[in-house]
């Protein structure tokens, strides 16, 4: 019996997303795969297909508006923050890793993540180029080119999200460079490991409903790792280094959160019950955090700025990617409060403490909330808590261990192949531009265009 990977993906959520452990449409599906009196090679007529309409047109959606983050949403978030002379570099970031990471995903980054293999940390070679996947395939409840699509946004735009902490002095091929082998060694085996039915987390429970310990703490590592090895921007300490535009922050931030919804509420895999609460979840928790960083920024600064405001939204998102189908509501407004309030004090206090340039701060937000986010989600899916509980013979305490463990392997994983990458990058192509490039700025030094002209 050969039961898709992400019908057990959805399966394992509609058991434990339940609360009851018992879902009659997921065990009817696997009873009919595995049933003893259908013959083992029944006639293709006689198939019958599990595709619904309903879930495969919000996938379709969900896959959209995930793409929608990246461009323009994360390109105008981070654009804004950086100087007027690297605007265009980090929309041209945005856009090449995009189309670069595309490819691979349909090349190989597909087969090494879900291809089949037994191995709990990567894919194997068995979907090579897509082989073997026809518009008739199926993953659950939706075609399976579907379900590529979708995880192919999401390989998008993690590697997107590092550029952060290394904006305005990387070269523009270094970028792509590495943003190729980190997904290929860091991201593929992560999303294998955490979504693959066959994966080391997935078999332990860990609970990752979106992307806790796969978008988050994965990119906001390489973004630390990055930040220390390439060093301070020339001039950082010295020179006025603020965003040149807050509101195209705010706007990239708006779409972020926008997009996010497809991001959690889409990780269900089909439009149900698990997906309303994904999505209730994801507006909490992002209020819960706005606040949480407002009140905090105001307690120690005097005034709630409008960039603490946008940061802390992108906080709340990110804290409860890995718990957006696990924990309730009210829950989602206690995470968001405590990320809101940890990422403000990573950001404010202990990227100062420690003197490393993360320009726009990756690692304080993304890291540190994907962190806080993938370990909470073992306490608040407690139904104590409002949460949908755990499996049958699983405890608290017994979740919150499997949480840290993935999140330690993430890291540690992340920390050495990223440190690896970031060498062989500056080995074959370099990864810093000069001193003089860097300062007339990359919009002009690497792509010879301004974004205004005066």
């Amino acid at each position: 019996m050969n039961i898709p990977n992400s019908l057990k993906r959805a399966a394992r959520s509609a058991l434990i997303g339940s609360g009851a452990y018992a879902s009659m449409g997921v065990l009817a599906a696997f009873a009919q795969e595995a049933t003893p009196e259908a013959p083992a090679e029944a006639p293709v007529e006689a198939a019958v297909s599990a595709l619904n309409s309903g879930d495969t047109a919000w996938m379709l959606v969900s896959t959209m508006v995930v793409l929608f983050m990246l461009l323009p949403g994360l390109a105008l978030f981070y654009g804004g923050l950086v100087r007027a002379k690297n605007i265009l570099s980090v929309l041209m970031q945005c856009t090449m890793i995009f189309a670069v990471i595309c490819v691979v995903w349909v090349l190989w980054g597909y087969s090494f993540a879900f291809g089949g293999s037994e191995s709990p940390y990567w894919g194997g070679f068995g979907k090579l180029f897509l082989v073997g996947v026809t518009p008739d395939s199926e993953s659950g409840s939706i075609p399976e080119y579907v379900f590529i699509a979708f995880q192919m946004t999401f390989a998008c735009i993690t590697p997107a999200l590092i550029i952060g902490a290394f904006a305005e002095r990387v070269k523009f091929g270094a970028v792509v460079l590495f943003s190729i082998l980190w997904v290929t060694f860091v991201y593929f085996p992560i999303a294998h490991m955490a979504w693959d039915a066959n994966g080391l987390f997935f078999g332990w429970g860990t609970m990752d409903f979106a992307g806790g310990t796969v978008v988050h703490i994965n990119s906001g590592i390489a973004a630390l790792v990055g930040a220390i090895i390439i060093g301070k921007r020339t001039g950082y300490g010295k020179e006025n280094m603020a965003p040149h535009s807050l509101p195209l922050t705010m706007i990239g931030a708006s779409i972020l959160f926008f997009g996010w919804f497809g991001f959690n509420a889409g990780s269900a895999l089909a439009a149900n019950g698990v997906t309303a609460l994904a999505m209730i979840n994801t507006f909490t928790a992002t209020a819960g955090a706005i606040i949480g960083w407002s009140l905090i920024e105001k307690m120690v600064r005097g005034k709630a700025s409008m960039l603490g405001g946008a940061s802390g939204m992108i906080a709340g998102l990110v804290a409860v990617t890995p718990a957006a189908g696990f924990i309730g509501p009210v829950g989602g407004i206690v995470l968001g409060l405590i990320a809101g309030v940890v990422c403000f004090f990573f950001v404010s206090s202990v990227k100062a403490k420690f003197g490393y340039d993360d320009a726009l701060d990756v690692f304080g937000i993304h890291g540190v909330g994907g962190i806080i986010g993938a370990i909470l989600t073992g306490v608040l899916a407690s139904s104590a808590f409002g949460g949908v509980g755990y499996a049958e013979g699983v405890t608290m305490g017994s979740q919150l261990w499997t949480q840290i463990l993935a999140v330690a392997i993430t890291i540690v994983w992340g920390v050495v192949v990223s440190a690896i990458l970031y060498k062989i990058v500056d080995v074959i192509i370099g990864l810093r531009p000069t001193v003089e490039e860097e300062s007339v700025g990359l919009d002009v030094t690497s792509h010879g265009e301004v974004a205004y002209h005066s």
